[in-house]
């Protein structure tokens, strides 16, 4: 199962329609799950939830008389409902704003909106870059932070089809500050590498060819190095 960014469940989420709670009928809010983990130290296994905040929902109206007669605990439950299951479940809550700081409103979703917009665009951008061979405008995209993440980690792949040697400078001296770009740029320039039958001298760092016994550079041996 490939591994999804929070964003790029955020986005998946986004698209679905909310639910409405199966207890009251109020649409759910969606939710994102705090970092801390339930008591049970498992968490939800997903960052993001629908949670019911109707005050007036019989779920939560009863579930403060119900958890102090059987727990002896001042609290009560919100319906909650994961997104890609649709199964709803019951979550715990010690007041009325117990879990509303995590709600995510319409300034956030619009955000994200934008934010697909400008992936979709700019993968659109790099599948005309692959197929014109434009080198250029993709190492702009993969070394510009305000692109979107996911359209850099795309970029640097293209950029192992489509750069040159002289590209990979400019990549190794950039601080990406994503172990999983960092690693999508290192695997570009061993790309690089690979089609153009180079490799890095192991004394002065230099591009050197890969059957080379000499470093024309520093004039070292580097045969079987």
């Amino acid at each position: 199962m490939a591994f999804e960014t929070r964003e790029q469940v955020l986005e998946k989420v986004i698209a679905k329609e909310k639910p409405d709670c199966p207890h009251c009928g109020e649409t759910m809010s969606l939710w994102e799950v705090p970092l801390m983990t339930m008591d049970d130290g498992l968490g939800w296994g997903t960052p993001y939830l629908y949670v019911c905040f109707n005050d007036e929902c019989t779920l939560y109206e009863s579930g403060w008389k119900n958890i102090e007669e059987n727990y002896g605990r001042r609290a009560s439950y919100r319906c909650m409902c994961y997104p890609e299951s649709g199964a709803y479940e019951c979550m715990p809550v010690w007041g009325p704003q117990g879990g509303q700081g995590q709600i995510i409103d319409d300034e956030v979703i619009r955000k994200q909106k934008l934010q697909d917009e400008k992936t979709e665009k700019g993968l659109a951008v790099l599948a005309e870059c692959l197929v014109s061979e434009d080198k250029v405008t993709v190492q702009r995209i993969l070394l510009d932070p305000a692109e979107p993440p996911r359209v850099r980690l795309k970029a640097a792949e293209v950029m192992g089809d489509v750069g040159d040697t002289v590209s990979i400078d400019a990549l190794k001296e950039n601080k990406y500050g994503n172990d999983i770009l960092r690693k999508g740029v290192e695997e570009a320039i061993n790309k690089i590498h690979e089609r153009h039958y180079t490799r890095e001298c192991p004394f002065c760092a230099e591009i050197v060819k890969k059957r080379a016994n000499v470093c024309k550079h520093c004039g070292k041996e580097v045969a079987g190095e």
